[in-house]
């Protein structure tokens, strides 16, 4: 069946994706020329969804619109679109405000009395600082002193519409949940790590949690799903601080890099699921295999003599990506790279029968990229301290 995608970055590449896995013919729509998800897509249109006499001739035919933004304007154009001529448009505005406002989540989860970080002045310093409105890593600071926090007061002039919580360290964890009220399914927990800027550079499955903290994890989630009587997906993400689950953040959406390692691993394809939610509203079926696979699923960005691990971000402005197979060694590579390019980006996607083995795969896929592209210098930065160098 065709699809049609709205938006053609970080989750418009995770939607393509899936949704070619699922044997479905994507068109992709995209105000932006030339957005990463381009080159992934079957057909593709330059339009601005508001501007629905040009966009309702493309999608009329479609069987699901997946929203893949977060543009609040152009999702207010398409749920009117949808309501108006009766289109299966997979996307919960209700939850979505919600999900989308840290403010407005975060208030719902002490209404909850779910495990959140303390939010200040009742957390002490560093504190992480971050935008209500904006998702992923985008606009997050750590704040070490009160003299810092003062300083950005200052110069943003007032601390309304920025959540200040007191900062955690341990490692952070994703969960997906898909259903409607009747009746939710949780997925897989991945984990998850970050870059330098808390941008997600790598995720890793199955998980290293064990299964109380797996259990705990699915009953904060379904407890959530529950209140917001969700219709569709959202992500979950906690941070396990001092031997206990935290809460960090919900999205109501088709988060990016995690469905794919949650498919590679157990098979469960999250895009057909959600297919399959709207347009078969009976159930969901979902088949969980014996023993997931290991999988290793990151971000690199190459430039003379150097190799970095980096955030997604790096891939939002790569331009047009290819998919590519057995990419020095590894099972996929969503990227940019033409041979002799001197600097590119790439999504790597390594699987093998368990993490450990993933792991090492991807040890050699990495030497084999620096040694065919002579990048003597690795970084693989992180939060906790400076980028680790590490030279041949």
């Amino acid at each position: 069946m065709q699809v049609c995608i709205i938006g053609g970055k970080l989750q418009g590449i995770e939607a393509t994706y899936l949704a070619h896995k699922a044997g479905w013919e994507v068109l992709l729509v995209d105000k932006n020329p030339s957005p990463p998800a381009k080159g992934l897509c079957d057909l593709f249109y330059q339009v601005d969804v508001t501007n629905q006499n040009e966009f309702l001739p493309i999608c009329r035919d479609a069987r699901l619109l997946i929203p893949a933004l977060e543009n609040q304007k152009t999702l207010n154009a398409l749920h009117h679109l949808a309501q108006k001529h009766a289109l299966p448009l997979a996307y919960d505005p209700l939850t979505y405000a919600i999900s989308s406002s840290k403010l407005k989540s975060d208030k719902l989860f002490m209404d909850l009395a779910l495990p959140v970080p303390l939010p200040w002045p009742k957390g002490r310093f560093p504190l992480i600082v971050k935008p209500s409105n904006s998702s992923g890593s985008e606009g997050v600071r750590r704040m070490n002193t009160p003299e810092e926090l003062e300083s950005f007061r200052l110069s943003e002039g007032t601390l309304d519409g920025w959540i200040a919580q007191e900062f955690l360290e341990g490692p952070s964890f994703s969960l997906e949940v898909l259903g409607s009220p009747e009746a939710y399914q949780t997925l897989q927990v991945t984990d998850l790590e970050m870059d330098a800027s808390y941008d997600c550079k790598r995720v890793l499955a199955p998980t290293a949690l064990g299964e109380s903290e797996i259990k705990q994890f699915e009953e904060i989630t379904l407890t959530i799903s529950k209140a917001l009587n969700l219709r569709g997906i959202m992500d979950v993400e906690v941070i396990l601080h001092d031997g206990q689950l935290k809460l960090l953040e919900i999205d109501a959406r088709l988060p990016s890099q995690t469905p794919t390692a949650v498919y590679l691993s157990t098979g469960i394809n999250m895009v057909e699921l959600l297919g399959g939610l709207y347009l078969n509203p009976s159930g969901l079926t979902v088949s969980w295999p014996p023993s997931p696979r290991g999988v290793v699923y990151e971000h690199l960005k190459a430039s003379p003599g150097r190799l970095e691990v980096s955030g997604e971000h790096i891939m939002a402005n790569a331009g047009p990506l290819q998919l590519w197979e057995n990419f020095f060694g590894a099972d996929e590579a969503i990227t940019n790279y033409e041979p002799h390019r001197a600097e590119w980006v790439a999504t790597l996607i390594v699987t093998a029968e368990s993490r450990k083995k993933a792991w090492k795969k991807r040890c050699g896929v990495i030497e084999q990229i620096r040694a065919s592209c002579s990048l003597s210098t690795y970084l693989d930065p992180s939060p906790a301290n400076s980028p680790s160098l590490q030279k041949s």
